[in-house]
C-alpha cells in the first residue's frame, strides 16, 4: 500500500491559526504540514521569499500556495520538484477546493446550443447586425438568430445572413413569413424558425434544419404529425412544443414538453426561454437557471433566448453558465448544488470567511495604523492599531477614523466600507480591495495571479510608507487599472446615454468571466 499524500500548505503569520483549524479537520487521505513563510500576509508572499525561507519537509508531495499569493507555481514546483498549486484565496474554502468537503469542479463542457435572436434585426443595418452577432457570440451565443418584425420589410435579409456566415458565426431566421423564410435559407441560413404541418413543405425545399412548432400551443397533435413527417423523410429538425407565460399556460406547457419528450425519447426538442425571463419581472438568474434545469433534465439540447428587457440584459451569460453547472450536475448525478457561485449574484451559500471572534482575535495582533476592514455576522469589523469597531452603518464609520485631513484616503475607506456594508446586508462574501461578486450578473476581469497589483489612486506623500491612519496601497487597490471618469460629450449627454465602449475581441465570457478566447 502506498504511503499517503503529504501537503505543505504554506501561509503568512495572520492566517495560521485559522489555516491550522482548518487542516486539523482534514480526513486522513493524507498527511499535512503548514509551512509558515514569515510575513504578516499570504498575498505578500514573492516567488523569491518562498525559494529562500520554506525548507520542505521531508515526504513532501504537492505543495499548496494561498490563493491571493501572487508567486508563480510552475516557478515554485521546478525549484522544489513537487507539483505547486495554487489553492483558494479563503482558508475556509479548503476542504471543498481539495474534493472533500465538495467535488472538484469542472464547467468546461456542456450540452445546450444557445441560439440568441435578434429581435429587431429588420431596423438594423447589416453593420450593426453583424456587430451584434460578433458580440452575442462572444458572450457565448451558439447559433445568431435574425427575428423578422410583422409588416416590418427586411431588404437586407440576404446580406445580413451571408455577413454572419463570412464572419464564421451560425445563422438562424426567426419569421412568420414564409417568404423570408425562404430568402434567408436560400441566403445560407442553417435553421429556420418556425414551421408547423402548415408550412412545412418548406423544409424540403432547403438544406436549413427547421424548428417544428404546433400550429397553436395546445395542439400537440399537429406537431406530432409535424414530427412523424420529417422522421419518415429521414430528415434532421428540432421540436419545440412553445413554453408559455406565467398565467397564460405556463404549467401546461411545462407538461407539454415533458410529454414530448416522452412520446418520442430520442428527438432533438428546442426551448424558447424568453417568454418566462422577459415577461417575469424577476431576477432573471434564477429564472433562467430553473429552465435550464429542465433542459437538462428533458435532454433538451437547444434554447432559444432573447434580451429586450433590461432586466435580462445578461440573459446570454446566464444561459452559459446554467448550462455549464448543470451539465456537470447532471454527469455527477447530483444536484446543481456546489458548483461554483456563478448562479449566485445577491447572495453567498458561504458569505462570512471569519467569524467575529477570530477577526477580534486578528484586530489584537494588528501594530501599524493601517486599516483593515472585514465582514461578519455582526456586522462591519474597522481595525488597526488602535482601533477595532463594528457596525452596520458604512457613514456612521467616519468620525472613529482618523482620516478628516487625508482625502484620498477618506475616499477609498468610504468606498470599502459602503462596499462591505452591501455585502453584509445582502449576505456576499466581502475582501478588502478585491470587487464583489457577482456571479455570471457581471463581467469579472481576467487577472495576472501571478504579479502584484499596480498602485492604485490613494497614493500619499513619500516613496514608501504612507502617513498613519492610512493603508499601503503600494500592494493592493482595487481600482488598480482603472480609467479616470469620462466627462459626458454635450451631444451624449442629451441623447442620454454615454457612447459605447468597443468590446475586447480577445476575450469571451464563460459563466460571465472574462477569459482569453483560446481557452473558453
Amino acid at each position: 500500500m502506498s504511503a499517503p499524500e503529504h501537503i505543505v500548505f504554506v501561509t503568512g503569520r495572520l492566517a495560521r491559526a485559522r489555516l491550522e483549524k482548518v487542516a486539523a479537520g482534514l480526513t486522513d487521505r493524507f498527511r499535512w504540514s503548514i509551512a509558515d513563510a514569515g510575513v504578516k500576509v499570504a498575498a505578500l508572499m514573492t516567488e523569491e521569499i518562498i525559494r529562500r525561507r520554506i525548507v520542505l519537509p521531508e515526504g513532501a508531495t504537492r505543495v499548496i500556495l494561498p490563493g491571493r499569493c501572487r508567486a508563480n507555481p510552475e516557478h515554485l514546483a521546478a525549484h522544489f520538484g513537487v507539483p505547486v498549486e495554487r489553492g483558494p484565496d479563503e482558508v475556509v474554502d479548503l476542504p471543498a477546493w481539495l474534493g472533500l468537503a465538495a467535488r472538484k469542479v469542472d464547467l468546461s463542457r456542456h450540452d445546450l446550443r444557445i441560439f440568441s435572436e435578434i429581435v429587431d434585426a429588420s431596423k438594423m443595418s447589416v453593420a450593426e447586425i453583424l456587430a451584434k452577432g460578433q458580440d452575442l457570440a462572444r458572450r457565448g451565443a451558439d447559433v445568431i438568430d435574425l427575428g423578422g418584425l410583422p409588416d416590418t420589410p427586411f431588404p437586407h435579409l440576404e446580406e445580413s445572413v451571408r455577413a454572419l456566415k463570412e464572419a464564421g458565426l451560425t445563422v438562424s431566421v426567426d419569421s412568420f413569413s414564409r417568404e423570408e423564410l425562404a430568402r434567408g435559407a436560400g441566403a445560407g441560413a442553417d435553421f429556420l424558425l418556425s414551421l408547423n404541418e402548415d408550412t412545412l413543405d418548406l423544409a424540403f425545399e432547403t438544406d436549413a434544419v427547421p424548428v417544428l412548432v404546433p400550429t397553436r400551443p395546445d395542439d400537440l397533435p399537429s406537431l406530432d404529425r409535424a414530427i412523424e413527417r420529417m422522421l419518415k423523410a429521414g430528415r434532421p429538425f428540432l421540436a419545440d412544443p412553445i413554453l408559455e407565460p406565467i398565467h397564460h399556460g405556463f404549467v401546461d406547457s411545462i407538461a407539454r414538453y415533458r410529454e414530448i419528450r416522452a412520446r418520442w425519447p430520442d428527438i432533438a426538442m428546442m426551448m424558447g426561454t424568453g417568454n418566462l425571463t422577459e415577461l417575469t419581472e424577476a431576477d432573471s438568474l434564477g429564472v433562467t437557471a430553473l429552465l435550464v434545469g429542465m433542459c437538462s433534465e428533458l435532454t433538451i439540447g437547444n434554447a432559444l433566448i432573447v434580451q429586450v428587457s433590461n432586466h435580462t440584459r445578461r440573459t446570454v451569460e446566464e444561459h452559459d453558465a446554467a448550462r455549464r453547472v448543470m451539465y456537470a450536475a447532471k454527469a455527477d448525478s447530483a444536484l446543481p448544488k456546489g458548483y461554483g457561485r456563478a448562479l449566485l449574484a445577491l447572495h453567498d451559500k458561504r458569505p462570512f470567511v471569519q467569524t467575529s471572534e477570530e477577526i477580534t482575535q486578528a484586530a489584537a495582533e494588528v501594530r501599524d495604523p493601517n486599516y483593515r476592514i472585514a465582514v461578519a455576522e455582526d456586522g462591519i469589523h474597522v481595525y488597526n492599531r488602535d482601533i477595532h469597531r463594528v457596525g452596520t452603518d458604512a457613514m456612521a464609520f467616519f468620525p472613529e477614523l482618523d482620516v478628516a485631513s487625508d482625502g484620498a484616503h477618506a475616499f477609498y475607506l468610504g468606498a470599502e466600507l459602503a462596499k462591505a456594508e452591501t455585502a453584509w446586508r445582502l449576505g456576499k462574501r466581502y475582501v478588502q480591495d478585491e470587487p464583489l461578486d457577482w456571479g455570471c450578473a457581471a463581467d469579472a476581469e481576467v487577472e495576472d495571479a501571478t504579479a502584484f497589483k499596480k498602485a492604485g489612486h490613494t497614493r500619499h506623500s513619500g516613496p514608501d510608507a504612507p502617513p498613519p491612519g492610512t493603508r499601503d496601497a503600494r500592494y493592493a487597490t482595487p481600482e488598480a487599472d482603472a480609467k479616470p471618469p469620462e466627462t459626458v460629450p454635450d451631444e451624449a449627454a442629451h441623447a442620454g446615454a454615454l457612447p459605447e465602449r468597443p468590446q475586447t475581441p480577445e476575450t469571451k465570457l464563460v459563466c460571465g468571466r472574462l477569459v482569453p478566447a483560446d481557452q473558453a
